[in-house]
C-alpha cells in the first residue's frame, strides 16, 4: 500500500490529500469501461462525447466517494487524538495513514467502522436521488448496469454510483483485516481478550485467508477466459496478503516485547527550551551550543507545548529576536503528534509515524509534564535485544 508517496491535490483540516501514480491507470480504466457502458446506454456513435464526458463525472465522483470514506475514518481518529499522516488514493481505494494505532478497542472500532457509515450514507443518498427520479422499478433495473439498457443519462450515472458504492461498502465489511471488517474484528476480539496482539493476529490469519480466495478466484477466471479480472483479483489478493503479514509480524515482534515501557526506555534527562526563553537565548544558548535540529519546548510547570525547530528560528529577523518569545514561533503540539504516555507500552509505537519523521517522540505523565524523550534508535535498540533473547 502507498507510503506517503505520491501527487499532492490539496489539504482538509491540514491532513494532506494525495493520490499515488497508480491511481492514473485505474482511472483510465474506470473511465474507458464506463464511456462504452453509456455509449451503449444513450445509443450514440463512437464520435459522441456525452459517454466520454458522463464517464469521467462517474469515475471523478467515484474517487471523492472513496475520500470521504477515508475522510470518515480521518475524523473520528482525529477526534479520539489520533494524528493523520496523508490520504491517498491509489488503485485499489484509498488509505488513511494513522500517525500511531488506536489505544483502546473501542477506539480501534470507532475508526475502523468510521468509513463504512460514511459509504453506507452515500449509499442511502445517491439511491434516495434515483428513487425520486425514477421510482423504485425502474432504478433497481437501472442499478443491473447491463449494456444495451436504455435508461436516461442522469438515472445512469446515479444508478451506477449507488451500485459502486454498495459493493465497496460490502467489500469493506468482509472481516479480513486490513479491510474495515478485519479491523472490527480486530477491535472486538482485542475487546473480548484483552490482548492487542493476540487480536491482531486472529484478525490478520483472516485477511490472509480471504486473500488466498481472491487470488484462487483470480486464477479460475484466468483460466476461464476473463484475464483483465482474473489477474485484477490476484493482484489485489496479493497486496492483501502483504498487508495481513505484515501486521501479523508486527504483532509478533510486539509480543516479545510485550511488558516494556517507553518509560523504560526513554532518556529521562530530556534538554527542553521554556517557552518564555527569547529566540534569541533560544538561538544561543541550546542551538549553538548542542547543535540539534529540533528542542521540546515546556511552559513553567514542566508541561509540554510543542517543538521548536532551527528554521523558525533563524527564520525571525534578528532585530525581533531578543522580543519574540519561543512560545510565538514554536509549533504547538495540538494534536498530541509528537508525545507519547510514559507508561504507553513500547509496542505502540511500532508503526508510529511521528515517531519515524521526527525521529523521536516526547514522554510526558498523566498531568502533560515532560519526563523523557524516546528516539527511533531506542526503540530499535529494545527491539533488538528483545528480538535477541527469544533467539
Amino acid at each position: 500500500m502507498p507510503a506517503g508517496a505520491g501527487l499532492t491535490l490539496f489539504r482538509v483540516g491540514g491532513i494532506r490529500i494525495a493520490v499515488d501514480f497508480s491511481w492514473f491507470f485505474v482511472l483510465f480504466l474506470v473511465i474507458l469501461w464506463l464511456s462504452g457502458f453509456y455509449r451503449s446506454v444513450l445509443d450514440v456513435s463512437t464520435e459522441a462525447m456525452a459517454p466520454y464526458a458522463l464517464a469521467v463525472i462517474s469515475a471523478l465522483l467515484f474517487f471523492a466517494s472513496i475520500l470521504l470514506h477515508e475522510l470518515g475514518h480521518a475524523f473520528v481518529a482525529v477526534r479520539k487524538g489520533i494524528g493523520i499522516a496523508d490520504i491517498t488514493l491509489w488503485m485499489f481505494g484509498g488509505v488513511a495513514r494513522m500517525q500511531r494505532d488506536s489505544d483502546s478497542p473501542g477506539t480501534e472500532f470507532q475508526i475502523a467502522i468510521a468509513g463504512p457509515l460514511v459509504t453506507l450514507a452515500i449509499v442511502l443518498a445517491t439511491g434516495g436521488i434515483g428513487l425520486a427520479l425514477a421510482g423504485e422499478r425502474d432504478f433497481w433495473e437501472a442499478m443491473r448496469v447491463e449494456d444495451g439498457a436504455t435508461i436516461p443519462a442522469a438515472l445512469a450515472v446515479v444508478a451506477w454510483l449507488t451500485s459502486i458504492n454498495l459493493l465497496v461498502l460490502l467489500f469493506n465489511l468482509i472481516p479480513a483485516y486490513p479491510l474495515d471488517g478485519g479491523r472490527v474484528a480486530r477491535s472486538i476480539a482485542w475487546r473480548i481478550t484483552g490482548d492487542r496482539s493476540g487480536a491482531t493476529r486472529f484478525a490478520a490469519a483472516l485477511g490472509q485467508g480471504f486473500a488466498w480466495l481472491l487470488i484462487a478466484v483470480g486464477l479460475f477466471l484466468l483460466i476461464d477466459g476473463d484475464p483483465l479480472g482474473g489477474i485484477w483479483l490476484g493482484v489485489l489478493g496479493f497486496v492483501l496478503y502483504q498487508s495481513a503479514r505484515a501486521a501479523q509480524v508486527q504483532s509478533e515482534v510486539a509480543s516479545r516485547i510485550s511488558g516494556v515501557t517507553v518509560g523504560d526506555v526513554m532518556d529521562r534527562e530530556p534538554v527542553a527550551i521554556p517557552e518564555a526563553l527569547s529566540v534569541s537565548e533560544a538561538l544561543d544558548d541550546y542551538f549553538l551550543r548542542y547543535r540539534w535540529p529540533w528542542f521540546p519546548v515546556v511552559d513553567a510547570a514542566q508541561r509540554f507545548r510543542g517543538l521548536l525547530k532551527r528554521g523558525a528560528a533563524d527564520a525571525v529577523p534578528e532585530p525581533r529576536r531578543d522580543f519574540a518569545t519561543v512560545r510565538d514561533v514554536a509549533e504547538a503540539d495540538a494534536g498530541g503528534d509528537f508525545r507519547v504516555r510514559e507508561d504507553e507500552p513500547l509496542e505502540s509505537l511500532l508503526g508510529n509515524e511521528s515517531l519515524r519523521r521526527l525521529g523521536a517522540l516526547m514522554a510526558v505523565d498523566a498531568e502533560g509534564r515532560l519526563r523523557g524523550v524516546i528516539t527511533l534508535d531506542q526503540v530499535g535498540r529494545a527491539l533488538r535485544t528483545a528480538l535477541s533473547r527469544s533467539d
